[in-house]
C-alpha cells in the first residue's frame, strides 16, 4: 500500500469548524490527566476533531467524512487508555488508530483517519513560528498500516488546498517513549487560512494501527523553530515548496567534505529517485527533485520520505507530492 499523505480531500467540508476570522492562533498543551478516560465526549470537548478518507485497493479516491468530534472509545479513531505511560506520561495517554466501524475496509479499502485540532491564521500571527512537540510510542502497528504526525495548512479560498504539511512518519517508531517536534512559521500568505495539528494513519481490514501520544504542545516560539533536524556534521531543511508539483528543492549543510548521497523514497521504504550521489565539499548545498523516478516515470502522488546520507549518519524528511 502506497500510503498517502494526510488527504488534501480532508479539508474539503472544514469549514463548518472554522473559529472566527480574526482571532489569532492560541498555544494548546495537553497531557490527558485532566480528562475523564470513561467520558465518550472527553475528547471532543477538548476540541479534538476527525476525518476519514477512503480509497480503492487501487488507491483511487472513493469518498471522505467528517468533520465529526472527535470520539472516546475503541472503535474509531481515538480514544484516552490507561498505563500505557512511562515516568513522564503519567496514567492516561492518547491513542489513534484507524476506523473500525466503517465496513468498507472490509472490501481491502484503505481508511485515512485524521484526528487533529484546528484554528484560523489571523494577521497577528504573521511573523510567528510554532511548534507541535509531543511523546510518541509503538503501538500495534500491522502489516501495512502506516502512522503520520502532522502540522498542515489549507487555503480556503482555494478549496482548501494544502499549502504547508509539515510531517512526521510514525509508523517504525520506537516502543518506548521518544519525544517529537515539528515547526512552522508563519508568513503574509497564510492570513485567513487554517492551520491543523494532530495525528493520521491508514490502514485496511482489521490490521493494528495504534500509536500512542502524550504531553502534546502547541506553541508559540521565543526562538527560532528548528526547521533543520540535524546531527553532528550536517543539517537538512525541509523541501520547499512542499506540498509541490512537479519540481522542489532540498537544502541540506556540511561542515566537511565528503561523500553524500541525496535519495527520494515512498513509505515501504523503496527508492524511487536517487537526486544526487557524490563527493560534497564543506558547505551550504541544494538539490532539486522534478518528481520522477530513476526509471524516468512521473512518480505518483502521495507521501515521501528524502533521506540525506553522509560518512556520519543520515536524515530524513517527509514531503508531499500533488498532481
Amino acid at each position: 500500500m502506497n500510503a498517502r499523505a494526510i488527504a488534501v480531500h480532508a479539508a474539503i467540508v472544514l469549514v463548518c469548524m472554522i473559529p472566527a476570522a480574526g482571532q489569532a492562533i492560541t498555544a494548546y498543551n495537553q497531557n490527558f490527566e485532566a480528562l475523564v478516560q470513561t467520558d465518550s465526549d472527553a475528547l471532543s470537548a477538548d476540541g479534538w476533531l476527525i476525518y476519514g478518507n477512503v480509497y480503492a485497493p487501487d488507491e483511487t479516491y472513493l469518498y471522505g467524512y467528517g468533520a465529526f468530534p472527535a470520539p472516546n472509545h475503541n472503535l474509531a479513531f481515538c480514544q484516552i487508555v490507561l498505563d500505557q505511560g512511562g515516568p513522564d506520561q503519567g496514567l492516561q495517554q492518547l491513542v489513534v488508530f484507524s476506523d473500525y466501524e466503517n465496513r468498507d475496509r472490509d472490501a481491502g479499502n484503505i481508511i485515512e483517519s485524521n484526528v487533529f485540532q484546528e484554528q484560523t491564521i489571523a494577521l497577528a500571527d504573521v511573523g510567528t513560528a510554532w511548534a507541535f512537540s509531543f511523546d510518541a510510542k509503538l503501538g500495534n502497528i500491522e502489516g501495512a498500516s502506516t502512522a503520520t504526525a502532522f502540522i498542515k495548512t489549507l487555503d480556503p479560498s482555494s478549496g482548501y488546498a494544502t499549502t504547508n504539511l509539515i510531517s512526521e512518519d510514525m509508523t517504525s517508531i520506537l516502543d518506548t517513549w521518544t519525544h517529537y517536534r515539528l515547526g512552522i512559521e508563519i508568513d503574509a500568505s497564510l492570513e485567513g487560512q487554517i492551520i491543523q495539528f494532530g495525528f493520521a494513519n491508514l490502514s485496511t481490514c482489521a490490521e493494528g494501527s495504534g500509536i500512542y501520544y502524550d504531553n502534546l504542545d502547541f506553541s508559540r516560539n521565543t526562538i527560532d523553530v528548528p526547521s533543520t533536524p540535524a546531527f553532528a556534521g550536517a543539517t537538512m531543511d525541509q523541501n520547499y515548496p512542499n506540498p509541490f508539483n512537479p519540481m522542489t528543492r532540498i537544502d541540506f549543510s556540511l561542515e566537511k567534505a565528503g561523500t553524500v548521497d541525496v535519495s527520494v523514497y515512498d513509505l515501504a521504504g523503496r527508492r524511487v529517485a536517487t537526486v544526487f550521489r557524490g563527493r560534497s565539499e564543506a558547505g551550504d548545498h541544494h538539490v532539486n527533485w522534478d518528481g520522477k523516478t530513476d526509471t524516468g516515470n512521473a512518480a505518483p502522488a502521495g507521501q515521501y520520505r528524502y533521506v540525506l546520507k553522509t560518512e556520519s549518519g543520515q536524515l530524513s524528511r517527509s514531503m508531499m507530492l500533488l498532481k
